[in-house]
């Protein structure tokens, strides 16, 4: 199996080329020279995450807290923030003083899809926010239930072109990305499914192991169990590299669908107008947080991968991603739940 590109090796260093990937290449920069000091103790520093407490999400920001927390001396606080997609918990960072005191763990969702998804969002994905790092990036998987006959990716095509609109894929909400995963999925192949939307991903699987839905794109986490037990079969993943928790399931893309790439990744944002001092100190200490040992393990077991970089890289990624899931989205006629 090739080697993960965004694999935390102290050291790395990745040549600068202005495609996508090369930016995500960007983006996993080794930890060792990031994570020099870390800021003096203080009070707390807030976390908002734009989902409510529970979720992967939740998990991943409250384990990242923690280290980060230790590395900045002080405590950081999980706010958690549910509504409308995640722009409720933005705007609050994006109107928060700017002083390295509250934080936001941004998604592709919030800083990439939103713009699209509603046309009077109340913030700018780019110009609100000051990029500190991305942290994680949450490949999805696709998975099928027991009814469906398809034993892999070019035996699905093919049912779904055979019989439009009759395969049914639902996701966790319309404008998901588990649900512009797959309207990029039938336009990359020419089929047609029903979508169904659910309020998130727990009812989705319900009806998913219970055959009322017949396939979905959504996060390995959610899934791993009931792979693991046969109880759902992982047809493909959604990132350009396997992931190490399931070896022998190929990537969308090399079971015949090339250049099919879906990777939600996730990372850390301070509000715009954050001095350069502090947005420096919270880089070197996020550095040291991402790096402790005990996180990346835990998160590679739950098939998310621990990412870290640059500000201009995550930046460039954001601005990057923004035209692309527009695109999806008019594709796909999605819209705001």
């Amino acid at each position: 199996m090739p080697s993960n590109p965004f694999a935390l090796r102290p050291g790395d260093r990745f040549p600068d080329h202005p495609s996508r990937r090369r930016l995500l290449a960007l983006l996993a920069l080794g930890l060792g020279a990031s994570a020099s000091r870390a800021a003096e103790p203080e009070r707390p520093v807030r976390l908002i995450v734009p989902f409510p407490a529970g979720g992967a999400a939740d998990v991943m920001a409250r384990g990242m807290a923690q280290r980060l927390g230790e590395a900045l001396g002080t405590t950081v606080v999980v706010d958690n923030r549910g509504g409308a997609g995640g722009a409720t918990a933005a705007e609050a960072v994006a109107r928060a003083t700017p002083d390295g005191r509250t934080l936001f763990f941004a998604t592709m969702g919030t800083q990439a899809i939103n713009p699209a998804l509603y046309p009077n969002l109340r913030y700018d994905p780019v110009k609100d926010f000051a990029p500190i790092s991305i942290t994680h990036l949450t490949p999805r998987v696709l998975v099928v239930g027991p009814q469906v006959a398809a034993r892999d990716v070019a035996q699905l095509i093919a049912l779904a072109r055979a019989k439009p609109d009759a395969l049914t894929y639902g996701s966790a909400g319309s404008g998901s990305s588990s649900h512009l995963a797959g309207a990029l999925f039938e336009s990359m192949t020419g089929t047609r499914m029903l979508h169904v939307p659910y309020k998130g991903s727990a009812p989705l699987l319900t009806d998913l192991l219970a055959g009322r839905v017949d396939l979905a794109f959504d996060s390995y986490t959610v899934y791993a169990e009931h792979i693991k037990s046969g109880r759902v079969r992982a047809l493909g993943v959604t990132s350009t590299r396997r992931l190490a928790a399931l070896p022998t399931v190929p990537t969308i893309a090399e079971a015949g669908v090339p250049g099919y790439e879906v990777s939600n990744w996730l990372g850390v944002l301070a509000p715009a107008g954050t001095p350069g001092d502090v947005l420096a100190r919270l880089h070197a200490a996020l550095g040291r947080a991402m790096g402790t040992p005990a996180l990346r393990a835990q998160l590679t077991e739950l098939g998310i991968e621990p990412v870290f970089g640059s500000p201009e890289a995550f930046g460039a990624l954001i601005r990057s991603e923004i035209p692309k899931w527009a695109a999806i989205v008019r594709t796909s006629g999605a819209k705001a739940d």
